[in-house]
């Protein structure tokens, strides 16, 4: 029986965890002090552990620091969220902008906003989901048509097909409402600008969930990851495990979406990032992808207020500048199965 090599080390995941660590407090440090006005190094410590101090760069560093946070949480949930997604459809391309369900939550976003008249993160975030959701079972069924079931080029093309549609649908509600383009057009780019502290509390119970579960099912998916067949032997059921891994990586993915926009890049660019280092350990992927999408996150939105200075580049922007021509290059050396 050939298992997944352990091919690190503890120690040498311990120490590739830590320099995670490292360079993701360096990464939000620069947010902290980085943007239309650069704060110094005393101005930071004001800031964040000096509440007596009362200063314009004390209040911006305040400001930021809630930025951060939720910047850290998106980042995180879509890189989990892309492994999540690689891992079920065994796709080393496949990521939730690819497999339309970004565009499913973007629908249901506009649809609350013309006929419901959401306007609040919590009403964002439901209606988000429920389009994440619906899209993902709708992908993965047509995926799942025909002679040998799903397989991962099957499950591209509906996701293409799925995300051309749904746009048509999106801008079929806009165009006729000025209005909802309005509200729309700022959250379609992808931007973590405008999360404050009620976008993080409602994030963060759907955050850890989605967490949790990406952690729980890591063994299994490595089990997988041997051939369903063998995985059907060892006694997983291959059905329960890909429904409860994809459901956990739609609400990761929905949840950032609904308060951030429909961020892409991250989700393909951090697994397979992690992969390219630690190998193909589920029990390593996820937890370095989730810091890994974090640091990318971070650094994109910093990297966005320094090239748009004095304004700012929406991170949407950054991550599909730098993100697209990494998917065209990975896309011409991969060897997706099916193909």
């Amino acid at each position: 029986m050939n298992m997944p090599k352990k091919l690190h080390t503890p120690k040498r995941f311990g120490l590739l965890l830590v320099g995670s660590l490292v360079l993701l407090v360096v990464c939000m440090l620069a947010s902290l002090a980085f943007g239309s006005r650069t704060v110094g190094w005393d101005e930071l410590l004001d800031g964040l552990f000096r509440p007596a101090v009362q200063s314009y760069e004390a209040d911006i560093v305040r400001q930021r620091v809630v930025r951060t946070v939720f910047s850290f949480m998106c980042g995180a949930a879509l890189g989990v969220s892309g492994a999540l997604m690689q891992s079920v459809t065994r796709n080393p391309i496949a990521d939730p902008s690819i497999l339309g369900v970004n565009t499913g939550a973007a629908l249901f976003v506009v649809v609350g906003i013309a006929f419901f008249n959401i306007s609040t993160a919590s009403d964002y975030i439901w209606f988000a989901l429920a389009g994440a959701l619906l899209t993902a079972a709708f992908v993965f069924g047509i995926g799942s048509l025909g002679r040998g079931g799903s397989t991962p080029l099957k499950l591209v093309l509906a996701g293409a097909a799925t995300s051309a549609a749904l746009s048509s649908l999106v801008m079929a509600i806009m165009i006729p409402r000025s209005n909802v383009m309005d509200q729309f057009r700022f959250w379609q780019v992808g931007s973590v600008g405008a999360g404050t502290m009620d976008s993080i509390m409602t994030f963060l119970p759907f955050f850890i969930g989605g967490i949790v579960i990406a952690i729980l099912a890591a063994p299994s998916l490595n089990i997988l990851a041997l051939g369903e067949e063998l995985a059907t032997g060892l006694g997983v059921r291959i059905g329960t495990l890909k429904l409860i891994a994809s459901f956990a990586g739609v609400i990761l993915c929905g949840a950032a979406t609904a308060l951030a926009g429909p961020i892409g890049f991250i989700g393909l660019l951090a697994p397979h990032l992690v992969r390219l280092v630690i190998g193909a350990d589920e029990r390593y992927i996820i937890p370095m992808s989730a810091l890994t999408g974090a640091i990318l996150l971070t650094f994109a939105d910093v990297a966005g207020r320094l090239l748009g200075s004095p304004g700012e580049l929406e991170v949407g922007i950054v991550t599909a500048f730098v993100g697209a021509p990494i998917l065209i290059a990975l896309t011409m050396k991969v060897k997706v199965r099916g193909v």
